[in-house]
């Protein structure tokens, strides 16, 4: 008797647990599909060919997005640029070469410290050392070089938890046919853990197409339109920091929701571009 008391407390238990978890995943799925619709609906009837082919113009009053558009591509593309070599490099040099597995403890847990620092702390970390430590103007050179160290931990811990799912075998046996330390990585290690680097870079794209308080100290807020090396010499705004500028200080609520749409759907197809190549070169390892 007592047993089957237990075993209708466990099922109410369980049943209890289950609808909660339902629950929780029925308010998660809504309140990301209002926000999503909430955007979309208010941002994209305020988009226009206008509003993305041209730039502001203060005489006319015309509002155009191209410049933030531009800046927002440069810093991505100049980040990562910096910031991939040096995380997959220190993920790799910790993973596969460093000996002194305490050195490794605490480099991992100042990265995993340095991934909780709020972004503002390190605009202003970024702003002293670039602008008065070597001299640099406002730019978004600077914004990237202080970008790529915010997304570096991002990269290099995301990379390192890929390189040790790597199974040791397969070390081993390149190893037994006479490959050198550097071929296993290059031909072996690396072709094995590509998700992970891919993950890497789709967390540090996501954290840059969000960035703007690290951005308002370094890069700035010009919505000049520039080449991509003169650009990148010159204050500029991006798409976050622009929409910032449109809604906090200008007022003009209707191009922010514009902006913020175009954000979501830039998110949305950088996500879809990096999971289709995370999907080729996984598929050309397995051939």
């Amino acid at each position: 008797m007592q047993n089957k008391t237990i075993s209708k407390q466990r099922k109410a238990y369980i049943a209890l647990m289950r609808g909660l978890m339902g629950i929780s995943i029925v308010l998660t799925c809504a309140l990301v599909l209002f926000l999503i619709g909430y955007v979309l609906a208010k941002g994209i009837p305020n988009i226009s060919w206008e509003l993305l082919s041209t730039a502001p113009s203060y005489l006319s009053d015309r509002i155009g997005i191209l410049p933030d558009i531009l800046n927002t591509v440069y810093i991505i593309f100049t980040t990562l640029l910096i910031v991939l070599p040096l995380g997959v490099g220190a993920a790799i040099y910790l993973t596969e070469y460093a000996k002194n597995k305490k050195v490794v403890a605490v480099i991992e847990y100042a990265a995993e410290t340095l991934s909780g620092i709020p972004s503002i702390i390190y605009g202003l970390v970024g702003m002293l050392i670039f602008f008065q430590l070597f001299g640099m103007q406002t730019s978004l050179l600077a914004g990237s070089l202080t970008l790529a160290i915010m997304n570096l931990p991002t990269v290099m811990r995301t990379t390192q938890e890929s390189l040790k799912t790597v199974p040791q075998s397969y070390r081993e046996g390149a190893f037994g046919l006479g490959a050198g330390k550097w071929r296993v990585i290059r031909t072996v290690v690396l072709p094995g853990c590509i998700d992970g680097v891919i993950t890497g870079c789709i967390l540090s794209i996501g954290r840059i197409l969000g960035e703007s308080a690290a951005l308002l100290f370094t890069a700035g807020f010009a919505h000049s339109l520039n080449g991509f090396f003169e650009g990148l010499q010159s204050s500029g705004a991006t798409l976050t920091v622009a929409l910032y500028v449109y809604a906090k200080e200008n007022g003009e609520f209707e191009v922010a929701f514009a902006i913020a749409a175009i954000l979501m759907v830039l998110t949305v197809f950088i996500n879809l571009s990096a999971t289709l190549v995370g999907k080729y070169f996984k598929n050309r390892r397995n051939i």
